[in-house]
């Protein structure tokens, strides 16, 4: 069994029934090591032990009761950009200090509704547009594999808790790769879920490149909490009626066919970044898979010209409208969050976009055609330091594999690591799947998690 302060949600709900642990000494020791953690990481906006210790005094009782929810007991952080109402909503941001939300999420009602202990909310970068975490409003968040670099964003919160054992499971979202890339560099799990599969809040939940998802530290984790987030929501008219619910029992991949991808183009890979994805393409084929070496015609200038068309119209205008028309409220802004909505919409007009994007497709739809899935890496470098000024947006963004897989939306995509670096901060693959075909790259995910049996023990995990 891993360390209690680095158990999986499975794990834990084993241990609650057979009555070894109960959820409220779950919580007490997964408080110690947040208090242990924080000071070096710096990953949490906002205590709310008091309710989750109020909580997990209900989950025990269910649990004596026989009336256990899905997720019953299991501590869980909140990414700080998904709202609760009544609770400080921020964003990272000093534009929108002290401001309190009037709804809360449909995400975190149905976590909480599922039985999850939610004690806390994880930092992300102001307005969620850098892959650093760090703001003037909460400081810098912190590595725990090394805290000299960043854990990456926006996710990076809850990526750097999961990996300290700050926290069991937590969520995050993605628009750019703000779950992926906290998932390479803090050595987790996370998921992109196709766009429509998790219900969201106006506007994002109409932009195809944003989903919210789950982050934990197995798969199997990933899953269930993925499972407890899917479905129609009555105010969501792009969420899907239909619900996928996930496996991560594992198989071998034999007749699995594996398309492996390492630089999605022109990216360049840090020579750490490409080895262990070349370990993972043999992890593949040991399980059973066939695993080819394949090329995509894309090229990172195309990558930004869709991109930053598409965040004109939407997350860079979003951005600049809490300036309320007031020029000098810019010096409030962090420098990488100006940099981001004076980048944003400076290239194709919208119609040109969407018909960049659907070109952009073509080739990926047609591999996938004859493949199960796509493998690449999740971020080529792996020296991103925690305070890194991150203003070149373009130099940040073409060290992320992510963003092609926001362009084209409709495709999951599980983000598991790969190993790790010589500075021991971790690296990590994508696994792409068909348009929704979510339980194809969890069962690749499953499979590739047990054969590498790297994040599975407790070897694995920061001491701080």
């Amino acid at each position: 069994m891993m360390s209690i302060t680095h158990l999986t949600a499975t794990e834990a709900t084993t241990l609650f029934e057979s009555g070894e642990i109960s959820p409220v000494e779950l919580l007490t020791e997964t408080l110690k090591r947040l208090d242990h953690a924080e000071p070096v990481i710096n990953a949490v906006t906002e205590d709310l032990r008091e309710a989750a210790f109020a909580a997990a005094r209900e989950s025990e009782q269910r649990f004596r009761d026989g009336t256990a929810r899905p997720l019953e007991g299991i501590p869980l952080m909140t990414k700080d950009e998904q709202p609760m109402q009544g609770r400080l909503s921020q964003d990272g941001s000093l534009l929108l200090k002290g401001e309190r939300a009037e709804v809360t999420h449909p995400v975190i009602q149905r976590i909480q509704a599922a039985g999850a202990v939610i004690h806390g909310r994880s930092t992300n970068p102001e307005f969620c547009c850098s892959s650093v975490t760090h703001s003037k409003l909460w400081g810098i968040t912190r590595n725990p594999f090394n805290p000299g670099f960043t854990p990456g964003g926006s996710s990076g919160g809850a990526g750097a808790a999961l990996a300290a054992g700050s926290t069991v499971l937590a969520t995050g979202s993605d628009i750019g790769g703000s779950i992926r890339i906290p998932a390479a560099f803090c050595g987790v799990v996370g998921f992109k879920p196709p766009f429509g599969r998790v219900p969201g809040l106006a506007p994002y939940n109409s932009d195809t490149y944003c989903a919210d998802g789950p982050m934990g530290r197995s798969v199997g984790d990933v899953a269930r909490l993925q499972n407890v987030m899917v479905g129609a929501w009555t105010h969501d008219q792009a969420s899907l009626r239909e619900e996928v619910h996930l496996s991560a029992e594992v198989k071998d991949l034999r007749g699995t066919r594996i398309a492996l991808c390492l630089t999605l183009g022109d990216y360049e890979l840090d020579p750490a970044v490409r080895e262990n994805t070349l370990a993972v393409a043999e992890a593949l084929r040991a399980t059973g898979a066939t695993v080819d070496e394949v090329e995509l015609p894309w090229t990172k200038h195309e990558i930004f010209e869709l991109m930053w068309t598409h965040f004109g119209a939407i997350m860079g205008s979003s951005i600049e409208d809490t300036l309320q028309g007031d020029e000098s409220r810019r010096e409030l802004m962090m420098p990488y969050t100006r940099a981001f909505i004076d980048r944003a919409g400076t290239s194709l007009s919208y119609t040109e976009g969407l018909a960049g994007e659907a070109r952009f497709y073509r080739p990926l739809g047609e591999l996938l055609e004859r493949y199960d899935a796509l493998v690449c890496p999740t971020v080529a470098s792996t020296d991103l330091a925690a305070d890194a000024p991150a203003d070149d947006i373009d130099g940040v963004f073409s060290t992320m594999l992510t963003m092609p897989f926001n362009i084209v939306g409709r495709v999951p995509v599980l983000a598991v690591p790969s190993g790790l670096a010589s500075n021991g901060v971790p690296t990590g693959v994508q696994i792409v799947g068909r348009t929704y075909a979510d339980q194809s790259v969890f069962r690749v995910g499953a499979a590739l998690e047990a054969e590498l049996a790297l994040w599975t023990g407790g070897a694995w995990w920061p001491s701080l």
